[in-house]
C-alpha cells in the first residue's frame, strides 16, 4: 500500500510541472503576433502605431548566432526583474524573414525597444562582456522605456 501511495505521489509530482507550467519570461513571436501585439506595419506602413499595453524589447536572433546566445540569458533575467513593467519577445530571423526584412535587419542580434508612447529605437550587437551587455539593457530600460 505504501508503495502505491509513493508511486501515485511521484506521478502527481512529476506531472504538476506540466499542469502548472509558467509561460516563458521571453516569449517567442511570429509575424501574426507582431502585427497584433506590437505594430501592424501592413495596415500603417508610414506611421509607427504601437499596440502594446507595456513597453517591450524584441530580440531578433538566430539559433546559430553566438552573440545571440550571450544576450538570451541576460534578457531572460531582465524579463523576470521587470515582470509586469516590460514585455520581452524574441523573433527567430531564420524563420520570420518577413519581419527581418520589414525592419531592415542585416546583422544580429538586433534589439527593438518600443516605449509605450513615442517612436522605437533599435540597437545591434552585444557589448564585449555579459556584464556590459546587461548594463546596456538596464540603461535603455531605465532611461528610455520606463521614462
Amino acid at each position: 500500500m505504501k508503495r502505491i501511495i509513493l508511486i501515485a505521489f511521484a506521478f502527481a509530482f512529476a506531472f504538476s510541472g506540466i499542469l502548472f507550467a509558467q509561460e516563458p519570461a521571453v516569449k517567442q513571436m511570429g509575424k501574426a503576433d507582431f502585427l497584433e501585439k506590437i505594430m501592424n506595419y501592413e495596415k500603417n506602413p508610414d506611421k509607427w502605431v504601437y499596440l502594446g499595453e507595456k513597453p517591450c524589447i524584441i530580440d531578433f536572433y538566430a539559433d546559430w548566432c553566438r552573440p545571440c546566445k550571450i544576450a538570451s540569458p541576460i534578457l531572460e533575467e531582465l524579463a523576470e526583474k521587470y515582470k509586469g513593467k516590460i514585455d520581452f519577445y524574441k523573433v527567430n530571423t531564420d524563420v520570420e524573414s518577413s519581419l527581418k526584412s520589414a525592419f531592415g535587419i542585416q546583422s544580429i542580434p538586433a534589439f527593438l525597444y518600443c516605449p509605450r508612447n513615442g517612436n522605437p529605437q533599435m540597437s545591434v550587437g552585444v557589448a564585449h562582456t555579459a556584464e556590459e551587455t546587461k548594463a546596456m539593457f538596464v540603461k535603455i530600460i531605465e532611461d528610455f522605456l520606463l521614462k
